[in-house]
Order: C-alpha cells, then sequence, then structure tokens
C-alpha cells in the first residue's frame, strides 16, 4: 500500500483582502510526480510557497509524512519540512563550484560520505568533469542540473519545482523533462511541479490538478482530465478544442458491438447538432437538460468530401508534420482539424466536407 507524503485539507491563503487559495484539497503518495497545472496568476507558485513553509495559511492544514506543518495555529520552518525546492532562477551560488553547490546541504555528513554522495549525483546528472567550474561558466541547462542535484542531495521525502523549464529553449526543455523524471524515479522522490504548460504535464504527471482561481477544479492522470473533463474550464485550459450546441431529444437504445462480438442495448441520450446526431451514453451524469454542448477535439474531426456537412477553411496553421485548419460551421462556431500530409493543403475559404468520429462523448452544460 503506498504511504501518503502530501495532504492538503481546505487551504486557504490570503494577501491582505484578496483571497490567493480557497479550499484546496489534494493528497500525493510516495513515488508519485504531480503538476499543477493553470494560467498565470491562477495560485500555483502561492500554493507551492505555503506547502514549502515560505507563505502562512489561513485556513486547513498541510500534512507532510502525517505530521501537520501547516495550520492557522501551527507553521513548521521550510528547514525542518524535509523538502527539496527548485525554482526557475536555479539559485546557484555563484561564489561555490558545482561540487561546492550540490554539497551545501550536506554539511552535516563527514567529509569522506559527503564527497560519495556528490559524486554520486554527479555521475547522475552527467556533470562529473564539472566539478571545479563555477555557475558562470555553465550553460543553462548545465545549471539546472547543478540545482536539481542539490536539491535531491539531502533525500528529501518531497520536491516542489516552480515552472523547472522556462529558462530553457524547446530542445533542452525536452531533454530535461525526461531526465527529471528519471531521476525522480531513480531516486523514488515524490515531486510536486508548477507549470503553465500542458505538454510539460502530460510529460512528467502521474496526476495533474488543473487550477483556476486559487481552487483545483479536477485532479486526476492526465487522461482522464483530457477525455473526462468536469468542466467546462478544464476542458478549455487542456487542449483545443470547440463546444458544439445541441439539443437532447430523447433518452434511447442503441445496439453496440462488444470485444467478444455480442450485441448488448446501450442506454443513453439522443443528441442532435449541426453535424448530424450523437449517441451519448449516460453512466454516472444526472439528467440532461434540453440543451448542453459536446466537446469537440481536433481528432474528433474527420475530412469526408462525400459527407454532407460542410465546413469553410478560415485559418491554417502549419505544423510541420501536420497542419491545424480552423474551420467555421454554417452556424458560424469555429472548430478546429488536425490535417496530415495525405489530404491537400485546403486554402483559406474552400469548404470540405467533414463528419464526426467520437472515441469519447464529452457532455457539458451550456
Amino acid at each position: 500500500m503506498s504511504r501518503l507524503i502530501l495532504k492538503l485539507d481546505n487551504v486557504g491563503h490570503q494577501y491582505g483582502d484578496q483571497t490567493v487559495l480557497k479550499s484546496v484539497n489534494l493528497s500525493l503518495d510516495e513515488g508519485k510526480i504531480a503538476c499543477l497545472l493553470g494560467p498565470s496568476g491562477c495560485g500555483k507558485t502561492t500554493l507551492l510557497r505555503c506547502i514549502a513553509g515560505f507563505e502562512s495559511i489561513h485556513s486547513g492544514t498541510i500534512v507532510l509524512n502525517q505530521q501537520v506543518v501547516s495550520s492557522q495555529a501551527l507553521s513548521i520552518p521550510p528547514e525542518e519540512r524535509r523538502l527539496g525546492v527548485l525554482f526557475q532562477e536555479y539559485a546557484l551560488f555563484p561564489h561555490l563550484t558545482v561540487s561546492q553547490n550540490i554539497g551545501f546541504g550536506l554539511r552535516h555528513l563527514p567529509k569522506e560520505k559527503r564527497r560519495d554522495k556528490v559524486r554520486d549525483l554527479l555521475r547522475a546528472v552527467e556533470l562529473e568533469h564539472f566539478e571545479d567550474r563555477y555557475p558562470h561558466g555553465l550553460s543553462g541547462g548545465q545549471q539546472q542540473r547543478v540545482a536539481l542535484a542539490r536539491a535531491l542531495a539531502p533525500e528529501p521525502s518531497l520536491l516542489l519545482l516552480d515552472e523547472p523549464f522556462s529558462n530553457l529553449d524547446q530542445k533542452l526543455r525536452e531533454i530535461m523533462k525526461q531526465e527529471l523524471k528519471s531521476l525522480l524515479k531513480h531516486y523514488n522522490v515524490s515531486a510536486l511541479i508548477v507549470t503553465h504548460n500542458q505538454d510539460e504535464a502530460f510529460d512528467l504527471a502521474d496526476e495533474i490538478g488543473v487550477m483556476a482561481e486559487g481552487t483545483i477544479e479536477q485532479w486526476g492522470p492526465a487522461y482522464d482530465l483530457y477525455h473526462r473533463p468536469k468542466k467546462r474550464n478544464v476542458a478549455e485550459f487542456l487542449g483545443m478544442g470547440a463546444f458544439l450546441p445541441v439539443e437532447v431529444v430523447a433518452q434511447t437504445e442503441t445496439n453496440a458491438k462488444t470485444k467478444t462480438g455480442e450485441h448488448a442495448g446501450s442506454q443513453g441520450y439522443l443528441l442532435k447538432s449541426e453535424l448530424g446526431d450523437i449517441f451519448y451514453n449516460q453512466e454516472v451524469d444526472s439528467e440532461l437538460g434540453p440543451k448542453v454542448t459536446v466537446l469537440l477535439r481536433p481528432d474528433d474531426i474527420i475530412y469526408d468530401n462525400s459527407a454532407p456537412y460542410k465546413a469553410v477553411v478560415r485559418r491554417v496553421a502549419f505544423r510541420g508534420m501536420y497542419r491545424i485548419y480552423h474551420l467555421e460551421l454554417p452556424s458560424g462556431l469555429e472548430i478546429q482539424w488536425f490535417s496530415s500530409h495525405q489530404h491537400e493543403d485546403f486554402a483559406i475559404g474552400t469548404k470540405v466536407g467533414i463528419r464526426l468520429d467520437l472515441q469519447h462523448v464529452i457532455v457539458l452544460e451550456t
């Protein structure tokens, strides 16, 4: 059974009269990587600072390793929380060498043991030949590796990272994402990462919390958040998409072929839209009102020139391996479609035939 590393119960925080965090709840197990994902100003970094002990909380509790470290009546100092912290500035000591930076938090260890630990971490971050260099002589990626090794050196129970890749170019960012994940799994360190970048969260995290206006709107694996968003703002933040208005015609039944080849009746709703009928298999949802919306991802749209439904190309964005077409429906709604190079390049103003191929029907309130 997994051990709980971090638990937040109804955490709130204020700056003066301004409420920054409200009723934040989350749990993180040992060895797991989680991301707080959201736009600037949603409270991600403030939440991280509260967990680290740099900010007090005004309501709720923060529990680390089964110990309350923050409440209205209590705040254990950051240095006593057994946390590693890595901010986007890295904050390396310019007057110390790479080895001295990494070993800074190990001064309590005997000299020989400290030296062995530093060498082990230098190998882990592939900087064995840079031990005597100073930070100003390192590239951005090398500086980040030193900062990461320094944060891991005291063997923290939890590592907090605030936008750790924001200062790196795209190619280096991809490399460092994989190196970070590998190191965290190798040392079995739990981590909570703040980012506004969806790709980073999807690549790194076992669990993601989407934040908006000071609270976590939804927490779970990336797959669930993308394919089963509970709220419209979660769906809007995670990936491209459009909201197709539909009319709920009636509850109905359809015959669906199962994997075993048998047929089974499936209860659900028949939804009418300007792109045709959609069958929605209701399982845990409450009864639908007369009008709702269906989330359309770009991969839900299929080019089919024989289809009765046409859309007009309004914008095209070239992405190398594919193009993103912004299509306007007769109602004026704009949807997106990913096109590989097997299709011709459609000019702006062209009418194209499309149909829906909904592997996941996501119904949200209008």
